[in-house]
């Protein structure tokens, strides 16, 4: 049977995601990194606002389309630098799901409004571009938050009730209401870290 263009997008990135050499253990199962956060953030998606279009779908999938091909230390290892880093990280991956929408024939209106959201333009403004850190903001609470924790045991609780609020902030009413009535599971050891920082 004929894949659609949408499946066929689907397809490439997972393909595209699936040659990164980091791996990630999940269920006992070792995943390539980014195949399993883009799996990850079409499951939240899903479980947030199901009703998202397929030109959502892609840029939430998309969103760390290929990270390891622009590490971090390519740039200077300051705040500048960092910066840097991640302004040019979400031109890359915007341009990288620009190519695959287009070899399946996605309009360029699509292709621009996708571009828009893996690039992080107009947050708080472009309702697509909310809808993605959304995403990625509760990704990061339920997947990642305890991780990072972990690897840096020298912040002091200050510097984790500051990083917190900063990730809360960026999340929309809507996210953090799904969030704190059950939409998705909250790292236990953290919850009294959590509750003291959102207040």
């Amino acid at each position: 049977m004929t894949k659609n263009k949408y499946e066929q997008v689907v397809d490439l990135i997972n393909t595209a995601n699936g040659e990164d050499p980091n791996h990630e253990n999940d269920d006992d199962k070792a995943w390539p990194k980014e195949l399993l956060y883009s799996h990850r953030m079409s499951d939240m998606l899903e479980r947030y606002t199901p009703q998202a279009d397929d030109v959502m779908k892609l840029a939430i999938r998309a969103q760390h389309i290929q990270r390891w091909k622009s590490p971090r230390d390519a740039y200077p290892m300051n705040k500048q630098g960092y910066h840097q880093w991640r302004t040019a990280l979400y031109q890359f991956h915007a341009d990288q799901l620009a190519q695959l929408m287009q070899t399946a024939g996605y309009t360029e209106n699509e292709i621009e409004r996708a571009k828009q959201a893996v690039s992080k333009k107009a947050l708080k403004k472009n309702k697509d571009t909310q809808l993605l850190e959304d995403v990625s903001a509760l990704v990061f609470i339920e997947h990642y938050m305890l991780a990072f924790v972990e690897k840096h045991p020298e912040y002091d609780e200050q510097k984790w009730l500051s990083i917190i609020l900063i990730t809360w902030k960026k999340v929309s009413e809507r996210g953090q209401k799904f969030a704190l009535s059950g939409g998705i599971k909250l790292p236990e050891s953290l919850l009294p870290l959590i509750e003291k920082a959102i207040g």
